[in-house]
């Protein structure tokens, strides 16, 4: 089962690759957030905890996001694999995650984090915020806080893959058929 962890800033260009990759390896694409939502949508009781404590403008908690993971991982058992988007954004979670997949005897195979400088970045951000609509999208100054609180929280989750051999950085500047032939180059060695 192949299992990744794609890992970069907000404008970094994962869903473009995710989507490439669902393609080419038939892979589920688990994004937390696409998770919660379903789960509230369907009133399940994960998705009713999640919805009060959201609605209370709390976190939801990693065991509630790790026990939504396995109602999907259970949901799809015959998958070739899944695209972990937005999860882990800790090293919390990313153990939780690696004890959720041991225990349906599966691994995550690597993690691809796709580098791209802080302007680049900017830059794409505010070209996607004229078509996007969405108000995080077209304020520069939020944008470089986005970044700079994703340089601050994540970078101690890719130590922890690269701790166990599982991590690979490629260059997020180029073409998109040019970052996808780097990605899979990578894959094709899980």
């Amino acid at each position: 089962m192949l299992n990744l962890v794609l890992f970069g800033p907000p404008g970094a260009g994962k869903g473009t690759q995710s989507q490439k990759l669902i393609d080419k390896y038939g892979l589920i694409h688990l994004s937390t957030g696409d998770l919660l939502r379903g789960e509230i949508s369907q009133g399940t009781e994960l998705g009713l905890e999640a919805k009060k404590l959201m609605d209370q403008g709390l976190l939801v908690p990693d065991a509630v996001v790790i026990g939504m993971i396995e109602n999907k991982l259970d949901a799809n058992k015959d998958a070739k694999g899944f695209i972990f988007d937005g999860f882990p954004r800790t090293v919390a979670q990313a153990e939780a995650l690696d004890n959720l997949l041991e225990s349906k005897a599966s691994a995550i195979s690597g993690m691809i984090a796709l580098e791209v400088d802080d302007d680049e970045l900017e830059r794409r951000l505010l070209l996607r915020g004229k078509d996007s609509g969405r108000p995080d999208d077209a304020d520069p100054a939020i944008i470089r806080k986005r970044i700079k609180e994703y340089n601050d929280k994540t970078t101690p989750v890719a130590g922890y893959y690269k701790n166990q051999d599982k991590f690979t950085s490629i260059n997020g500047i180029g073409s998109i058929d040019e970052i996808f032939s780097a990605i899979v180059a990578v894959t094709e060695k899980y």
